[in-house]
């Protein structure tokens, strides 16, 4: 059984890109908001991986992986963030936040599957 990622951009071309290149090995879930993301998760959705931008409109990366950090049932699920900007400060305070790695877009489709095969 393929292992559930969700993928949150709101560039679907990201997550078209990332779903060419792995959709033999993982299943995925995209959204383009980080709060319709947390609308699916509220109805029992557990992926085994988050991929999540950190600039979107509405709400921020930043702000979602907090959200899921703090929350019980969601907490242990992994989360990579993506960003267009290659800001140490910036990598430093997510990967304190919970995140488990950041990536620099744009990025090699092969990194992200090895960096998701490493992580779970």
């Amino acid at each position: 059984m393929k292992k559930k990622v969700l993928i949150i951009d709101d560039k679907e071309s990201i997550a078209k890109v990332i779903t060419f290149y792995l959709s033999k090995d993982y299943d995925f879930t995209y959204f383009d908001n980080p709060l319709k993301a947390i609308a699916w998760l509220q109805q029992g959705s557990i992926p085994d991986l988050i991929i999540c931008d950190i600039r979107m409109p509405e709400m921020t990366g930043d702000k979602f992986l907090s959200y899921v950090k703090k929350n019980d049932l969601f907490k242990s699920i992994p989360v990579i963030m993506l960003s267009s900007e290659d800001s140490t400060a910036e990598r430093i305070k997510l990967l304190e936040d919970g995140a488990s790695d950041y990536i620099v877009k744009p990025f090699n489709p092969m990194e992200i599957k090895v960096r998701i095969k490493k992580i779970i």
